[in-house]
């Protein structure tokens, strides 16, 4: 598992770098995108997919709603060329896709059917709630104290999404053209 956690990891690294140092905000986007992406790869190889399914959800509606936004309000009008260039990136792209594709169907094969988990947890939850928590209600409890990595992760996914949104939708501190 390493061994596709490490280059997801550098993905996620050098999206970054690309996000922080693009001068375009179009591509500052997209290369968040690849970033939010590839942790729901991680997610489903550390075998969270209630986490995968909140971040690819907010991923595409984040993406869908900041390129959108920035679409309206850039007001550039450019001409491309198609040259050497943009077949290349082209490629890379589409190369970059069908990697992602790859990857996310091998992980699939590995995950167990739908309903049919691969630890039944519920006994143990509802013989240990009360006694270790000491909480009477047992959703509170396993979400807060036996699952609590997960609602901060879930947390952490909504939070991240809202403050993008926020940063690129903000009125104050944007230039007019």
């Amino acid at each position: 598992m390493l061994t596709i956690l490490v280059p997801l990891l550098v993905l996620m690294i050098l999206g970054a770098v690309i996000a922080l140092e693009s001068k375009d905000l179009l591509s500052g986007i997209i290369s968040l995108g690849i970033i939010g992406f590839a942790l729901t790869i991680i997610f489903l190889l550390l075998q969270a997919p209630d986490l995968a399914i909140v971040q690819i959800i907010v991923e595409t509606l984040t993406l869908v709603i900041l390129i959108a936004a920035i679409l309206k309000t850039t007001r550039e009008d450019t001409t491309e060329t198609f040259g050497f260039k943009k077949i290349l990136l082209w490629g890379i792209g589409l190369i970059a896709i069908a990697a992602f594709l790859l990857v996310t169907v091998n992980i699939f094969k590995h995950l167990p059917p739908f309903g049919s988990p691969v630890l039944r947890m519920a006994q143990p939850y509802i013989d240990l709630g009360l006694p270790m928590t000491g909480a009477a209600n047992l959703v509170a409890a396993i979400i807060l104290d036996f699952r609590g990595y997960d609602t901060l992760g879930e947390a952490t996914v909504l939070f991240t999404a809202v403050a993008g949104t926020v940063a690129v939708l903000r009125s104050v501190g944007r230039k007019r053209a």
